[in-house]
């Protein structure tokens, strides 16, 4: 498989000179098998990027996953160019919302609004079709397996296993790992606690050894004790993942709309310092980099 990051901020685009090196654009990740299947795992701005690159020459066969319809995931699906030319075929996939009780077509139907786009969903040129996933329950792109596990965030999220090539990805969308609510002296900490630490021995045991981890790492631990509970990882809690699913190669993405590339660096350069002995290969994400599996 072949890996590349079309997007890796967060939250908004930070377009700009002080956003070059890591990129500006919101979450998108493009793989690609031996077979030549194409996965797209979310589609924020990243997304409008890779479809200029791609062969206008061949019709297009697209499956999108996306991990959850907060606008930095999904804004770029109405600028995905394929969608607008006859001949090709776009899959949609995503979960059901329980609260709206609303399929993932709606992450597109309601950006192709008349109040909120020029062109309406009936206009689109390609076959688009949409698929509602189950937790759990794996589906087929070729002979790549895609199997979707239910994250903790504030809206419904998925994060995808990928396995294909006898190689396989993980991308935990945005993550969250659940903590406890109650105080140490509260009568339901314990039995909270319990379900916390049986739903993280699940989740490692999900993941278990993925050659390629792709976490969310918004918040370091300092700014993390203002966040809480706002749904995003920290550089801490994306390593305690990959260390305990015996991940073998780790990506922090997500980045701080508010982050530089300098202040990335200064971050990649101390968790290489502070983790050097550790068995698992660090990267910050990058827009435009591709990785072999």
């Amino acid at each position: 498989m072949q890996l590349k990051f079309r997007g890796v901020r967060g939250s908004i685009p930070t377009p700009g000179p002080n956003t070059v090196k890591y990129g500006g654009n919101t979450t998108c990740i493009e793989i690609r098998t031996d077979s030549g299947e194409l996965i797209i795992l979310d589609a924020g701005t990243g997304i409008y990027s890779l479809s200029q690159q791609l062969d206008k020459g061949k019709p297009v066969d697209a499956h999108i996953f996306i991990t959850h319809t907060h606008w930095d995931h999904i804004q770029g699906l109405p600028f995905f160019t394929p969608a607008f030319m006859r001949g090709n075929q776009i899959t949609i996939y995503g979960g059901l919302d329980p609260v709206t009780q609303q399929s993932i077509q709606r992450a597109l139907a309601v950006q192709l609004q008349y109040s909120f786009f020029p062109i309406r969903e009936a206009e689109l040129k390609a076959t688009v079709r949409y698929v509602t996933l189950t937790p759990g329950k794996s589906v087929m792109v070729g002979d790549a397996r895609i199997t979707p596990l239910l994250l903790n965030h504030p809206v419904l999220n998925f994060g995808y296993r990928i396995e294909c090539d006898d190689r396989s990805v993980f991308f935990t969308g945005d993550y969250e790992p659940l903590f406890n609510i109650y105080r140490p002296e509260d009568q339901e900490y314990e039995p909270f606690q319990s379900m916390v630490d049986e739903r993280f021995v699940e989740v490692c045991a999900f993941l278990h050894g993925v050659d390629a981890l792709i976490v969310d790492a918004s918040y370091t631990e300092e700014e993390y004790v203002f966040k809480r509970g706002w749904g995003h990882g920290t550089y801490q809690s994306g390593l305690n993942l990959a260390v305990r699913s015996d991940a073998k190669r780790l990506f922090f993405t997500h980045h701080e709309p508010n982050r530089t590339d300098m202040d990335l660096d200064n971050i990649y350069r101390q968790l290489l310092e502070q983790y050097q002995n550790l068995d698992i290969e660090l990267n910050m994400a990058r827009e435009g980099i591709e990785y072999n599996i």
